[in-house]
């Protein structure tokens, strides 16, 4: 989900350009990963480098056909008009976290580093019962927006452009993880060539002025 906004773009300019239809389907990684290990057929996944990989080792992605995309770092946002706590230093944002009601994070790779950063700040058993994860597919953004949690985690390109919240900034140096979306070939793949050639285009420096305005660093 953290690239569906920069993918629609790139590749409605690609459709233009070429006059090459693409449909794309966001899901969350999790369903994705899922739905192409169950053998359903897609020419492209685009997931993180760690889940594209374990496609590979299975067999369900073309290894050598794996290009780097984007990356992307988590960032921290707060229903808007509601109070910013000091996220500036990794002392800071713990405190912001044990200040915060509720505690919203994703399925993805940046609920998966929160809940290990919570456990490295010796605080995951006293924030437990005040943490929601997000339903796969439904950005935190918007349980911030609507009052179900008051402090929520994802990539930054997730909360960019959800309305009804302000996005505080990116985690502190200390405490950031950077993902690194990868696309590559489904071993289902019906149209290689135009495949190859889409690659090709969403890893081209073409587009990285999508890529930056959506809130990722091209890879």
């Amino acid at each position: 989900m953290a690239t569906r906004q920069v993918l629609a773009e790139l590749t409605a300019s690609y459709q233009q350009q070429t006059g090459q239809t693409v449909a794309i389907e966001s899901v969350g990684g999790v369903d994705a990963a899922r739905r192409v290990q169950q053998g359903e057929v897609f020419d492209i996944v685009v997931l993180a480098a760690d889940a594209i990989d374990k496609l590979a080792s299975t067999g369900h992605v073309d290894h050598d056909s794996r290009v780097e995309l984007a990356r992307s770092g988590i960032a921290v946002a707060v229903a808007a008009g509601a109070a910013h706590p000091d996220i500036g230093s990794e002392a800071a944002l713990r405190d912001a976290v044990l200040g915060a009601r509720s505690i919203g994070y994703s399925t993805g790779p940046s609920g998966t580093h929160l809940l290990e950063l919570f456990e490295r700040w010796g605080i995951a058993g006293d924030i437990a019962p005040r943490l929601v994860k997000a339903p796969p597919g439904v950005p935190v953004g918007k349980l911030v927006a609507q009052g179900d949690v008051a402090l929520g985690f994802q990539q930054f390109s997730e909360l960019i452009h959800v309305q009804g919240i302000d996005v505080l900034g990116p985690l502190p140096a200390d405490a950031q993880a950077t993902t690194v979306f990868t696309a590559a070939l489904c071993t289902a793949v019906r149209q290689r060539d135009a495949a190859r050639q889409l690659l090709s285009f969403l890893a081209s420096r073409d587009a990285d002025r999508a890529k930056i305005a959506n809130g990722m660093t091209p890879a």
